[in-house]
């Protein structure tokens, strides 16, 4: 009976390091075969493109509406974060980007120098969990890089008087004082100039370099050498 057991203990010894072999060699074919169909997909031929508005209807309002009440600022509508946005690369970056970097906003609101002053979002009435918390998550990384969120509800837009005053409150408290300086003063001309935000030259801060908008190679250096070009 003892030697029968031995026997036994001999065999496993010799199998299982085959079997494992065996295993982790199946997983390695199974994903080279997978890897090469998906290169021998065509990205034209098995995802035919066609066209689709880049705003929805109420992010089109919202836009004209900007437009309208703080002309002197910039605005640009569905910026992904990884375009404005750094983070560190002790991790990997292709997690963070996955998590929030592909993510865009909505309407992206800024100054001559593009340096940014807030950030719109339209919510619609109903929202799923799935999109609330990718929104919240979203929120989270603005805020915590300092960006200002403002969100409006979807069919309850703000006035154009409205978005100036929380937009560019010192330029609207200027407006609002050289208006009543001249009413105030008898025989007093028009105004030569109304105040508004003050417009920094490219390179006017030591710093300013440092904020230019990441290239599109930025994390170039992070790919897998082991990935290979896709047509």
């Amino acid at each position: 009976m003892q030697l029968l057991i031995w026997l036994v203990l001999a065999v496993l010894v010799v199998v299982a390091p085959a079997l494992v072999w065996w295993q982790r060699r199946q997983r390695v074919a199974s994903g080279a075969g997978a890897l090469r169909v998906a290169e021998a997909r065509d990205t034209v031929a098995d995802w035919p493109p066609t066209l689709t508005r880049v705003l929805s209807v109420t992010e089109r309002q919202a836009y004209q509406l900007l437009r309208q009440a703080v002309p002197e600022l910039m605005v640009l509508a569905q910026v992904p974060l990884s375009r404005f946005i750094r983070v560190p690369t002790r991790y990997s970056y292709g997690e963070w980007l996955g998590r929030v970097g592909q993510l865009s906003v909505d309407l992206l609101v800024c100054d001559q120098t593009a340096a940014i002053v807030a950030v719109i979002e339209i919510r619609p009435a109903q929202e799923s969990e799935r999109s609330r918390q990718r929104h919240l998550r979203m929120t989270r990384v603005l805020k915590a890089a300092g960006v200002r969120v403002l969100v409006w509800p979807e069919g309850d837009l703000p006035t154009p008087q409205a978005v100036r005053e929380t937009l560019l409150p010192r330029e609207v408290g200027a407006e609002r004082a050289a208006a009543k300086a001249k009413q105030t003063v008898p025989g007093a001309g028009p105004l030569t100039a109304i105040p508004v935000a003050e417009v920094r030259e490219a390179g006017a801060e030591p710093d300013d370099t440092q904020r230019d908008p990441p290239p599109t190679t930025w994390y170039g250096d992070l790919d897998d050498p082991a990935d290979k070009p896709r047509r």
